[in-house]
């Protein structure tokens, strides 16, 4: 079986995270990925995962949390982070031309070879935004990769594709940088609106059972983080994907 991980942030509205935790370990997860707004008591926090039983190998940090090289490397070195991911910038941050992807891809770039120095892998987490072109004409994932290029990439399939965009098409591109997928279903047109039209792994209209062969023969992932940016029902959401994740090899 693959290994799937679980991003916390789908159950960031849930009443008691302790209680969400144990729940994931005994649905058989033994991985999650953090988020930004979990590192306030970093050793509370890896004292329950540990708990549970379970390893948090990849995180997600925000630019701002990434310029902190500092406070990140302990934040990372306490709960036993092996990959640091930057997931997003606001629409103030982005431009219609290339101008503040360039400045984007610099920061990356600087905070990859930081981190690198530190043996941390790094990369950059994608949405939808990155797959629209700038006044150029070029993509802003392809500013980004190209004008940082030694980072990673932890490659959201789901928001590929709402991208309008092929991800096999991104394999055969960068598929040696990509470490990590984000593995997210959307469900059909017109159901699932409030959820945002997103789907439980195996509920939606992309065929992961074939996706993730694609994956594995194409890209040099090594996590797979199971991911709803809004499920009305994270323990759901949790059972139904490790369902689906425990058929693949």
């Amino acid at each position: 079986m693959t290994e799937l991980s679980f991003q916390l942030y789908s159950a960031r509205n849930t009443p008691s995270l302790e209680d969400f935790l144990a729940k994931l370990a005994a649905l058989g997860y033994r991985q999650v990925e953090g988020y930004g707004g979990l590192y306030a008591d970093a050793p509370t926090l890896a004292a329950t995962l540990k708990k549970h039983g379970l390893a948090m190998p990849t995180g997600h940090f925000g630019l701002d949390q990434i310029q902190d090289v500092a406070t990140t490397l302990k934040t990372a070195e306490t709960l036993d982070i092996k990959r640091i991911y930057c997931p997003y910038i606001t629409p103030e941050q982005r431009s219609a031309d290339d101008s503040k992807w360039l400045e984007l891809a610099d920061i990356l770039a600087k905070a990859g070879a930081a981190y690198a120095k530190e043996g941390y892998g790094f990369g950059w987490h994608n949405h939808d935004f990155e797959f629209v072109p700038t006044t150029s004409g070029r993509l802003p994932i392809d500013i980004i990769l190209e004008g940082a290029p030694h980072i990673e990439w932890e490659a959201d399939i789901a928001w590929i594709v709402r991208g309008k965009s092929d991800p096999i098409a991104w394999f055969d591109k960068y598929g040696d940088r990509i470490s990590a997928v984000h593995v997210k279903d959307i469900a059909p047109v017109g159901e699932a609106l409030d959820e945002d039209g997103w789907a439980d792994i195996g509920h939606g209209t992309l065929n992961w059972d074939e996706l993730i062969k694609t994956v594995q023969a194409k890209t040099k992932a090594q996590y797979f983080v199971a991911e709803h940016d809004k499920p009305s029902d994270e323990q759901r959401f949790a059972a139904r994907s490790i369902a689906t994740a425990s058929k693949w090899k």
